[in-house]
């Protein structure tokens, strides 16, 4: 099997183009929202009632998380995003409302759903460190009502966006029927079609422009232990590149970007050599939402025309930004243009 591995071609002078004409394609998001809440601490001592920390909170921040957070990057690279998904009618699906609102994310096709609690995840951290996570959440299912009204939103939408980007938590939202759905009318429309799949929750991917998986998330839709190791080259990791074959062949996107953390990204294309493209973080504090990063970095670049190569490479230098901050975390073009390699 022929292989590449690339460096950066990306000029900074061509992402700084890329990132200008950003403001000029609007985006829709499409999947599960999660409220992402932190509690922020020290420890000084362990409770004398059992034996754990003690934690004294400095203060409590929250920020819009799961799909959210890839309309949220969207917003931060000064891309027009919707997002269409759904909140309960509670206290959290309000604050996921108004943060979305603070950061430019339309939310006018957002559907609020009654007795349903929105999806809620609290971290507490201490000296930067997360000591625990909480997670509140419930299954969501639309009523038939409810489904056609999430669909005519879409409708209505779509002729307005150049690229679509389903972000699917396994939270109830995206199921086959709705997932079908959307990849029919993103094909009328000809219109790009990005997924962040869930192994636990396998659909049909045939006619996906992208998926995002990561490396276990790719070892898991292919039905293969990871039995490797990831310190492997990428380039020389059989296993790795046979998975993505298997992906290619079986659940069918026209294009597959595994995201390998510490070892960067390897993108995989029909009849085509797997290229590499190495990290370029300069130092990792949390690695939580970085996936919505690179889906959201990468979607916005192809609708501006530039090759799935440069999209990819302008994504892992996005990535490189949010890992280096502590909780979900965006990055904006100056921050990306600042890591690029002088020319």
């Amino acid at each position: 099997m022929n292989t590449t591995l690339t460096n950066s071609p990306l000029s900074r002078a061509r992402a700084a183009e890329i990132l200008n004409a950003l403001t000029s394609s609007h985006i829709l998001v499409i999947g599960d929202i999660i409220l992402d809440r932190y509690i922020w601490g020290n420890v000084q001592r362990i409770s004398p009632e059992a034996p754990v920390p003690i934690v004294h909170i400095n203060k409590e921040t929250s920020v819009p998380g799961g799909a959210a957070n890839v309309a949220r990057n969207l917003a931060e690279l000064r891309v027009p995003v919707t997002l269409a998904g759904a909140v309960g009618r509670d206290e959290m699906g309000a604050c996921v409302k108004r943060l979305l609102e603070q950061n430019k994310v339309q939310t006018n096709i957002l559907q609020e759903i009654l007795d349903y609690p929105t999806s809620t995840k609290t971290r507490i951290l201490a000296s930067r460190q997360q000591l625990l996570r909480l997670d509140a959440e419930a299954p969501l299912s639309l009523d038939p009502l409810t489904l056609e009204q999430a669909k005519a939103n879409i409708l209505r939408v779509l002729p307005q966006v150049r690229a679509v980007i389903v972000a699917d938590y396994n939270k109830g939202l995206i199921n086959q029927e709705f997932l079908d759905f959307i990849k029919t009318q993103c094909a009328q429309h000809k219109i790009w079609l990005s997924m962040d799949p869930k192994p636990s929750h396998l659909l049909d991917l045939s006619g996906v422009n992208l998926i995002t998986p990561n490396r276990k998330e790719a070892f898991e839709l292919a039905q293969i232990p990871d039995t490797a190791s990831s310190a492997q080259p990428p380039l020389q990791d059989t296993k790795l590149l046979q998975v993505a074959q298997i992906l290619l062949r079986n659940c069918a996107p026209a294009n597959i970007l595994i995201t390998l953390g510490e070892h960067g990204m390897l993108l995989c294309r029909q009849d085509q050599p797997p290229i590499h493209i190495p990290t370029f973080a300069r130092e990792v504090f949390d690695v939580s939402g970085a996936g919505d990063t690179v889906i959201a970095a990468l979607t916005a670049a192809i609708t501006t025309g530039a090759s799935l190569q440069e999209a990819a490479i302008l994504a892992n230098h996005a990535a490189g930004v949010v890992v280096a901050k502590v909780g979900t975390a965006t990055a904006n073009p100056e921050e990306i243009l600042e890591i690029l390699p002088q020319e």
